[in-house]
């Protein structure tokens, strides 16, 4: 079984809490791809604003 890279963990779930305020440990909780809808749908929505605000980043 290939783990998950650590760094790339850490990095979805300060994108997942910092965008929608939820805690490290209930990020930690979702399998990892939950994670990774949340991260594309966060970015998706970044993106969508992008084109009116400036500043926001995709993971």
């Amino acid at each position: 079984m290939k783990s998950y890279p650590l760094e790339t963990l850490f990095k979805e779930v300060a994108f997942i809490a910092y965008h929608f305020n939820w805690s490290s440990n209930e990020v930690m909780e979702m399998p990892h791809w939950e994670r990774r809808s949340w991260c594309d749908e966060i970015s998706g929505i970044n993106r969508k604003l992008g084109s009116e605000e400036k500043g926001r980043i995709s993971l």
